[in-house]
């Protein structure tokens, strides 16, 4: 039986990971350099901040500014690309706020903690969340199980009795390797993302049936 529920964030909550990917883009092209899509989409998806910066690194060479900088300019073009539309997946937050009705509800994602905060507030979901986990909170970002494990923790139950909801392959890995159940969103017109290992993979979240998992919603 399911007690608790984690939801990634970029990609899953919001719409965010191709406005991440532009603003890299842009981050490197103002340098005089220049970053495929194809680049931008495996350097991005479901991929933890340190991970970017230390990959974008090994690979512009020429990049040398601190963390803090690279961080700051490409938050600030993110930010002027989130300005021209609505990122919120309004049916992904849906189900966050019916399940936190009932269960323990929490955000892991590899976005540092500031930019968590700030989608949460977007959102608006602030205090139906338990805790929320950013980059900064483990040694390793996805595929890599610790902040799903820390999240189990920080719920007090058991991995098995979480459930996770992600996008990425890299966020499947994640909650399989913790030996949590996940759901996979596939959204249309996005990239391919290898989702394979996942307990159910949906279009939409609001198609989501606790039923099988021993819960219910409101």
């Amino acid at each position: 039986m399911i007690h608790a529920y984690i939801f990634d964030l970029d990609g899953t909550l919001v719409d965010s990971e191709l406005l991440w990917c532009k603003a890299l883009q842009h981050l490197v092209t103002v340098r005089g350099l220049s970053m495929s899509d194809s680049y931008a989409f495996d350097l991005v998806l479901g991929r933890a901040w340190s991970h970017i910066v230390t990959r974008l690194r090994k690979d512009y060479p020429s990049i040398t500014e601190e963390s803090e900088v690279i961080e700051r300019e490409s938050v600030r073009y993110y930010a002027a690309l989130r300005g021209t539309s609505d990122i919120r997946i309004h049916s992904s937050i849906r189900l966050l706020e019916r399940l936190a009705q009932r269960h323990p509800v929490a955000i892991v994602s590899g976005s540092t903690r500031q930019q968590v905060a700030d989608a949460i507030a977007l959102m608006g979901i602030g205090n139906l969340l338990q805790f929320y986990l950013g980059s900064e909170d483990v040694p390793h970002g996805k595929p890599d199980p610790a902040g799903f494990l820390l999240a189990a923790r920080r719920f007090g139950v058991p991995p098995n009795a979480c459930l996770v909801f992600e996008d990425s392959t890299a966020g499947v890995l994640a909650a399989k390797a913790a030996g949590m159940r996940c759901i996979a969103l596939r959204r249309q017109g996005h990239p391919h993302q290898n989702l394979d290992g996942a307990d159910e993979i949906l279009p939409d979240l609001s198609g989501f049936n606790p039923a099988p998992y021993g819960a219910a919603l409101p």
